[in-house]
């Protein structure tokens, strides 16, 4: 069963053991335990749908996928950096994953990249219809984040709150880099409820690697998520570069947390109606009693 299989994958994100460079909040392995989240903008070169496979196996539920449109494909790019992938290869890999895993969601950030046609809604309209299943879509199970014109096929991307700084020229500039993740976080509990904020703590340059970015923001980015784990705020959607499983796994209980907490109130809520309704019902049960002896 479906409950059976999640159990057994979250089983086995937590026995893993500690890879890499062992730390908590960094891992640049030649195949970390689980691959990077914008694995797009990575330097990285993803091209085997395992790849993917092991983001979405993790946790991950937001790509931020680049495409390059020349006549109707779609491949992955980032930059001038062919991927060795197409729109096809990742819409299959979320399909499989959502309908093995069937109650979750992926939110998928599509945005043309390295070709200026400014007309790929129906090349992704076709790849969605060839490669992965409306129902998705319908059912609000794969989410498009359209960064692209044309009719609506899920979320417009400019309707999030979003700190994306991806800009880093050099080293020299990472504390600007971490104070404006930190900013975005911190205004993030208090804003308004009805966006979902998105905060993107990778960057580069040309004399900053996202490798050398990353092993400086991720120990922030770190401690600040350790400090805040008791307080039940909403954080929103943080994607970045090279997170060791430890970082996962703490971004996904901040979110279970907030989940637990939704449901509490709900439950309350419901307690309280329930009440109402049984003090009401036998209310009326001793007038229409009192009416009868009358």
């Amino acid at each position: 069963s479906a409950a059976k299989k999640k159990a057994a994958t979250q089983k086995w994100f937590q026995s893993k053991p500690p890879t890499g460079t062992d730390r908590p909040d960094y891992d640049d392995t030649p195949k970390p335990e689980f691959l990077n989240p914008s694995w797009m903008a990575s330097i990285l070169t993803i091209s085997r749908c395992l790849s993917l496979a092991s983001q979405l196996r993790a946790g991950v539920r937001f790509l931020d996928v680049r495409v390059r449109h020349v006549k109707g494909n779609l491949t992955i790019h980032h930059g001038v950096s062919y991927q060795r992938a197409h729109f096809g290869h990742v819409l299959e890999g979320v399909a499989e994953f959502l309908q093995e895993f069937q109650s979750e969601t992926v939110l998928m950030r599509v945005k043309e990249e390295f070709s200026e046609t400014y007309d790929i809604y129906g090349a992704v309209v076709d790849h969605i219809h060839r490669y992965a299943h409306w129902d998705l879509l319908w059912h609000r199970k794969l989410i498009i984040l359209q960064d692209f014109s044309g009719p609506d096929l899920g979320m417009r991307y400019g309707s999030l709150d979003i700190a994306d700084d991806w800009k880093v020229p050099t080293l020299l500039h990472v504390e600007e880099k971490w104070q404006s993740v930190y900013d975005h976080l911190e205004a993030a509990p208090t804003g308004n409820k009805g966006q979902v904020f998105l905060t993107f703590s990778s960057g580069a340059g040309v004399f900053a690697y996202p490798r050398a970015v990353a092993q400086r923001v991720n120990p922030q980015l770190y401690d600040y998520l350790r400090a805040k784990t008791d307080l039940n705020q909403r954080l929103g959607i943080i994607c970045m570069d090279f997170p060791a499983s430890p970082m996962i796994q703490m971004i996904i209980d901040f979110q279970l947390k907030e989940v637990i907490k939704r449901r509490q109130a709900f439950d309350s809520v419901s307690n309280k109606l329930s009440l109402k309704y049984r003090i009401s019902s036998l209310r009326k049960k001793m007038m229409k009693n009192k009416a009868v002896n009358v």
